[in-house]
Order: structure tokens, then sequence, then C-alpha cells
């Protein structure tokens, strides 16, 4: 199987973003889960569906060139492919709901919450620092400053009000996934 191949499985082009690959995974390994689907090969499916995730994952941005192709496509079927396929047996014998909950499946999540929580953090402290930097230069100017930065306190403030508000945006999408995810 070509990379072309793998990428034609997930119904994508081959200039798919990781974010790409993943929401086709997601949507695929959803209609192919045996638990979902009663045809008969939907397990099959299910597994080539798995299969095409991890090798376009594992080889995401190697830029390779068609020699260098045959030495990676024998190291995956050596290492990779057959783990590849134990790890989609098993979840196509288990519940879609197991398989849904499974660190696995969670890892193509796009927006996931330590990261989404970790910028939230980050825009506070961002804000809570530039006010906090402008009390103290008021409260201790510079030998010879002739008056608070008021230019650069605004400019930081509308800066890290953007900053906070886009992360609240994240985080509250997070949340409004997880209650669907959770609510399914």
């Amino acid at each position: 199987m070509t990379t072309s191949d793998y990428y034609k499985i997930l119904g994508l082009p081959p200039e798919s973003s990781i974010e790409e690959i993943k929401k086709a995974y997601r949507k695929k390994a959803r209609l192919y889960h045996p638990d979902i689907n009663s045809s008969p090969d939907a397990q099959d499916r299910f597994i080539e569906v798995t299969e095409a995730y991890d090798f376009l994952i594992a080889n995401y941005g190697k830029g390779v060139s068609d020699s260098e192709y045959d030495r990676i496509i024998e190291e995956w079927k050596k290492y990779r492919q057959e783990r590849s396929r134990q790890r989609a047996k098993y979840y196509a014998r288990s519940s879609y709901e197991n398989f849904r909950n499974s660190k696995y499946y969670k890892s193509t999540r796009i927006l996931n919450n330590s990261g989404v929580i970790f910028i939230f953090g980050i825009s506070v402290m961002v804000f809570i620092n530039t006010i906090a930097g402008f009390i103290f230069r008021v409260r201790n100017p510079l030998p010879g400053e002739t008056g608070p930065p008021i230019f650069s306190f605004i400019l930081l403030l509308i800066l890290s009000i953007i900053l906070f508000t886009v992360s609240f945006l994240y985080l509250k999408a997070y949340i409004e996934a997880n209650k669907k995810h959770n609510g399914k």
C-alpha cells in the first residue's frame, strides 16, 4: 500500500493537515466500528482505517522521496503494521463506547484539555502581570521618567484582553465539545 492509498482510505487529499487526518479518522472509525456498522466487512474496514491513520500520523511531514518510501514501508510492515492491526482488532471487538473513551481515540481530538487550560492560564497571567506591572511602574518610576508609560500599558492591556478573549472562546468551545461527546 502506498501513502496515497492511505490518504484515499481516509478520503483525504495527500496535502492534508494533521487535524484533517485526525478528524477523518474519527469519522471513518465511527462509520466502520463493528459495534455500530453491522456489515460483514465492517471490522476489516475499521482495521484498514486504523492502519491508515497510524501510518499517516507516524510519517506525517517527513517529505518521503520514492527511494526512501520503500525503506519506510518495509520498516512500517516490520514493526508497526502488525501492532496497528492488533490494536484495531482489539477496539473492533470492544463496544464503540469503550473505543470512544479510550486514550487512542481521545488522542485524535483537536482540542485537548491540557492545551486549552494551559493557554487560558497563560492569558490570565499576562492580563494580571500587565496590570501589576503598570501599578508597580506608577509607584516606582524610573529616574528621569516624566510619567507612567500609558501608551505601552494600553497596548499591553489590549493585547492581553484579546489573548484572554480568544483563550476563553477556545475553553468554551472545548467544554461544549466535551458536553456533546459525553452526552452521546
